[in-house]
C-alpha cells in the first residue's frame, strides 16, 4: 500500500516558473484486471468545483480492483485557479473548431486525443449547473432550461461501436442516484440536448466531439444552488453508478456522506518542495507564511498530495491556490541547500525518534531536538535569550508564539535545520493533544 500511494503522488508533481502555463494532469488509475476504461473529466470551466473536486477525488482516495479509470481533474486548470468559466473563452465551446492562435489550443488537442486513445470506452465530463432541471417549466429555478441535477445525453441512441444505448443507461443511473437524495428537489433527470437535430451551441462541446470518434459519452451536473461538497456528493453517486453498470470495480477511502465527503475535500492538502525537504500542511494556512526557506533558484519544483494545487509566481513570493481557493502565500528568503543530512534524532513525550527531514510528527506534551555535530536547529517561533542553536531544550505548545505557526489554530510548526550558512530541510510539529506518536510524510497519505 505504501508503495502503491507513493506512486501515486509522484504523479502530482510540477515544476513551474513565472510565466508557465498550468498544463492538466492525467491520472490513471489501473487495476491490472480486463474491464472498461472510462475517462473523467473535470474543470473544463473552472468556476464549477463540484465537477473538478469530484474528478480529484478519484485520482486520490479511489482504487480500481477491475477495469480502469482515466481522470483528468483538472482540464482548464488556469481558469480553475483564477475562478473564471474560461480565461480564454468556455473551452467546451472548442471542439468543433478553434483557431490554432487560441491561447487553449494545446491542451484541446491533448484531451482529444486522450478522447481519441483506443483504450478509452465512455467519457464523463463533469460539471455544475444552473438551477434544477425540469422537463416541464415549474418557476424561474425548475424548468427546461437549467442544467442542474441532471445526465445530460446529446441523443437517445449513439452510433458507438460500445454502450450504444445511452439514453437507457442514463436513466438507470438517475434512478439509483435518486435513492439517494438529501432533498427531494435534489431529484436527478435525463436532459437531451438533442445535438444532431440542429444544436449548434452543443455541437462544440467536449461530449459530442467523444461521440463523433466513437464513443459514448455523457456529462453530469450538479446544481450551483448546492454547497460545493453537496455537489461532489451526487457527482460521485452517479459516476459509481455508472461504473457499476459497466463492470468497473472500485473502492474509496472514505464513506460516501456528505460531510465526510467535505472533510476529505478540505483535509490533507500538502506540498513538498526540493527533493521534499520542505514540506507544508496547507489545509488551514495562515494568509502568509513568511521566510519560508527556498533555492536560490527561478524554478519552484513541487509535490503535491492533490492534482488541484498549483503554486504561481506573484511579486516577491509565491501564491498557493487548491482548486477555486487561494490557500496561503509563500514569503520567500533564499539559500543553498545542503542534501548532507536526511533525518534528525528527537525525543517526541519522552520516547526517542528518528524523524526524516520533509515529515510532519505529531505531539501530545512536548518534544526535544538531539544535539547534532556541525548543524544547527531552528525552531520558529521559539527563542532564548543567547541560545542560536536550539537544541536539547523541551519544547512545549505554550513555549512557542502561535504568531509564528504555519496554520490559523497555532498547531503547526516550523523546526529548521541548518548546516553552516545552508538549509538542509525542515520538520513539521504538530501539537495534536493526547495521541499516539506517528510521522506523516508526503508519501503516507492515505496509507490506512
Amino acid at each position: 500500500m505504501k508503495q502503491l500511494t507513493l506512486l501515486l503522488l509522484l504523479l502530482f508533481t510540477q515544476s513551474v516558473l513565472a510565466d508557465d502555463r498550468l498544463e492538466f494532469s492525467l491520472h490513471k488509475i489501473d487495476s491490472g484486471v480486463p474491464g472498461p476504461t472510462i475517462l473523467v473529466v473535470g474543470g473544463i470551466q473552472g468556476d464549477e468545483p463540484g465537477g473538478f473536486h469530484a474528478a480529484s477525488l478519484l485520482a486520490t482516495d479511489y482504487q480500481v480492483t477491475q477495469g480502469s479509470i482515466w481522470v483528468v481533474p483538472n482540464l482548464n486548470f488556469e481558469s480553475i485557479i483564477k475562478r473564471s468559466r474560461g480565461v480564454y473563452g468556455d473551452m467546451n465551446r472548442k471542439f468543433a473548431r478553434m483557431k490554432t492562435t487560441d491561447p487553449d489550443y494545446s491542451e484541446v488537442e491533448r484531451i482529444k486525443s486522450l478522447i481519441r486513445s483506443p483504450e478509452v470506452d465512455f467519457i464523463f465530463n463533469m460539471h455544475d449547473g444552473s438551477g434544477f432541471y425540469r422537463s416541464q417549466n415549474i418557476d424561474s429555478q425548475h424548468n427546461p432550461n437549467r442544467w442542474g441535477q441532471s445526465i445530460i445525453i446529446d441523443q437517445e441512441k449513439l452510433d458507438t461501436p460500445k454502450y450504444s444505448d445511452v439514453g437507457t443507461f442514463a436513466r438507470e443511473v438517475t434512478e439509483q442516484v435518486n435513492q439517494q437524495l438529501l432533498s427531494e428537489e435534489h431529484r436527478y433527470h435525463v436532459k437531451n440536448t438533442h445535438t444532431r437535430q440542429g444544436n449548434a451551441e452543443m455541437e462544440k462541446t467536449l461530449t459530442y466531439y467523444a461521440i463523433n470518434n466513437g464513443k459514448a459519452a455523457v456529462g453530469i451536473e450538479a446544481s450551483k444552488n448546492l454547497p460545493t461538497h453537496e455537489r461532489v456528493y451526487y457527482h460521485l453517486n452517479a459516476l459509481e453508478a455508472f461504473m457499476q453498470r459497466l463492470g468497473i470495480k472500485f473502492t474509496r477511502s472514505f464513506k460516501l456522506e456528505p460531510l465526510l465527503v467535505k472533510q476529505t475535500i478540505d483535509n490533507n492538502i500538502r506540498i513538498a518542495l526540493h527533493e521534499n525537504r520542505l514540506l507544508l500542511d496547507v489545509a488551514e494556512a495562515r494568509r502568509r507564511i513568511n521566510y519560508l526557506p527556498m533555492k536560490r533558484d527561478a524554478r519552484i519544483e513541487f509535490t503535491a498530495s492533490n492534482p488541484l494545487v498549483a503554486i504561481t509566481s506573484k511579486g516577491n513570493g509565491y501564491h498557493v491556490n487548491y482548486g477555486n481557493r487561494n490557500l496561503t502565500f509563500l514569503h520567500p528568503q533564499f539559500f543553498e541547500y545542503d542534501t548532507s543530512l536526511n533525518a534528525i534524532d528527537m525525543h517526541v513525550d519522552g520516547s526517542r525518534s528518528n524523524v526524516n527531514l520533509g515529515s510532519i510528527v505529531t505531539v501530545a506534551e512536548h518534544f526535544s531536538v538531539d544535539p547534532l555535530e556541525g548543524y544547527r536547529i531552528n525552531v520558529i517561533g521559539w527563542t532564548r535569550k543567547g541560545i542560536d542553536n536550539e537544541v536539547g531544550y523541551e519544547i512545549k505548545r505554550d513555549h512557542i508564539s502561535r504568531h509564528f505557526s504555519v496554520d490559523l489554530s497555532g498547531t503547526l510548526f516550523r523546526v529548521e535545520v541548518y548546516h553552516e550558512e545552508k538549509f538542509c530541510g525542515m520538520v513539521l510539529v504538530k501539537f495534536a493533544g493526547a495521541q499516539e506518536d506517528q510521522h506523516a510524510s508526503l508519501e503516507q497519505k492515505n496509507e490506512s
